[in-house]
């Protein structure tokens, strides 16, 4: 039967950024790679109204050694138990400016893809959701006044790409059921910011021949420098900006429910879609750049196992 990789629910930055695929036994020296082609809609950013749509690149790859790449993170599988799961974790975490969350994306064969917790490098994207563009309209009588912008972001810092590191660990309670979790530190401006992820998975059921259905949930957890990074709002931004000064502090940041439906379309081709929801929480939700504490994110892709 087709085997597929059940990823835990992460987020980056306003997108999930780190994926860890289950252990997979091989034979020494061999490798299990999934590779194809995607489409998604996300928020802008994290707390964003508007949503933007990207046609995105899958790249999955298991070794035999315990190593692996899923998406834009990589990681190794240190443990030989087969119930507990655990080793190093790196990913890539998205800049962000003010047209939200920014790189060409890279996902995985079972990527739900929101927040920005996807690190990645964005394809051209429709535009859906994003801001005007200022105008400036000139006639005799001298220029006319520039156009408001309601984009929140319009002003605020740009946010650097970053190579965030940590580790991850899943410990299976039952064969349908494990509870996983990652920690990676690194994200904003000043690499200070760290993101906890927490969840339970109930894996892959069987729904009907070549079908498969499974489901998570999960929360995250950071620090005051990452709600900053992402939620705050400087003194100097307040006077550039529509947003009034804001100085989070840490704690939970959000909580999400997905589902994802995997249809083994041959022994080598897999159609995978997934829906994730969230809701932002305490002191990220109250920020004045978020326009919406509750986002739905989807995504579809057709993957090839070599």
């Amino acid at each position: 039967m087709f085997r597929f990789f059940v990823l835990a629910v992460a987020g980056m930055c306003g997108t999930a950024f780190a994926q860890t695929p289950a252990s997979n036994p091989m034979p020494d020296g061999s490798r299990d790679m999934y590779m194809g082609l995607g489409v998604q809609a996300v928020p802008r950013y994290e707390g964003a109204a508007g949503h933007r749509n990207a046609v995105l690149p899958v790249l999955q790859v298991a070794w035999s050694n315990g190593l692996f790449v899923s998406g834009m993170s990589a990681g190794m599988h240190w443990s030989s138990s087969p119930s507990v799961e655990y080793g190093p974790l790196i990913a890539l975490a998205p800049g962000r400016d003010a047209s939200g969350n920014r790189l060409f994306r890279l996902a995985t064969a079972g990527d739900s893809g929101a927040d920005g917790s996807s690190p990645t490098t964005w394809l051209p994207s429709s535009g859906i959701g994003e801001a005007p563009a200022e105008t400036h309209l000139v006639d005799d009588n001298g220029p006319e006044p520039v156009e408001a912008s309601n984009n929140r972001l319009e002003g605020m810092a740009t946010l650097g790409r970053r190579l965030v590191y940590g580790g991850f660990a899943n410990v299976y309670l039952t064969r349908q059921w494990r509870l996983t979790g990652n920690v990676l530190h690194g994200a904003g401006n000043d690499r200070h910011g760290m993101r906890a992820v927490l969840s339970v998975q109930h894996l892959a059921q069987e729904l009907a021949p070549h079908h498969a259905l499974s489901l998570s949930a999960g929360v995250s957890l950071v620090n005051r420098a990452y709600n900053q990074a992402y939620f705050g709002v400087t003194e100097y931004e307040a006077g550039h900006t529509m947003n009034l000064q804001y100085a989070p502090g840490g704690g939970l940041q959000d909580v999400r429910l997905a589902a994802r439906w995997n249809w083994a379309l041959s022994p080598a081709w897999m159609l995978t879609t997934g829906v994730q929801a969230s809701r932002l929480l305490g002191d990220a939700k109250r920020s004045p750049l978020v326009e919406r504490a509750n986002t739905v994110s989807a995504s579809s892709a057709l993957a090839y196992r070599f």
